[in-house]
């Protein structure tokens, strides 16, 4: 049974830091829902993602920082994190450093278009629902 929860139960950290995909869904300018499949991670409490600078994700979470982060495991689609939050940091990735760590986990090689500059959103959940599995 789902639950809401204060933090990420250790036992499914593993879907926000391994190779699992994760929907990402934020507000856009004209106040419609729009979900992304990206590459996310997990530090010290906080979601990342990251696009390109100047992409619509980015001009979106400029304008409303609320939003939805979804990780399903592929082995078993009743294990799952879902974490609703704002965004409350956007830095530069410098040197790609970030979506090079998360494509060399996600292709297992560094990030292949080095020519677009990158920004990093840090995500401070509010709330977090999970489930462990069934069994």
């Amino acid at each position: 049974m789902p639950t809401a929860i204060d933090e990420v139960p250790a036992e499914l950290v593993d879907l926000l830091t391994g190779s699992t995909l994760g929907h990402v869904t934020v507000i856009t300018p004209k106040g419609s829902l729009a979900t992304h499949i990206m590459w996310v991670d997990y530090e010290d409490g906080q979601v990342l993602t990251s696009s390109r600078v100047g992409s619509a994700k980015g001009k979106a979470l400029r304008a409303e920082p609320r939003i939805a982060v979804s990780v399903v495991d592929r082995a078993n689609p009743w294990r799952w994190v879902s974490i609703s939050g704002r965004v409350v940091e956007i830095r530069p990735d410098t040197d790609l450093a970030f979506i090079d760590k998360l494509s060399r986990r996600y292709t297992g090689r560094d990030y292949m278009m080095r020519t677009m500059e990158r920004e990093v959103f840090v995500i401070e959940p509010d709330r977090i629902r999970s489930a462990t599995g069934r069994g």
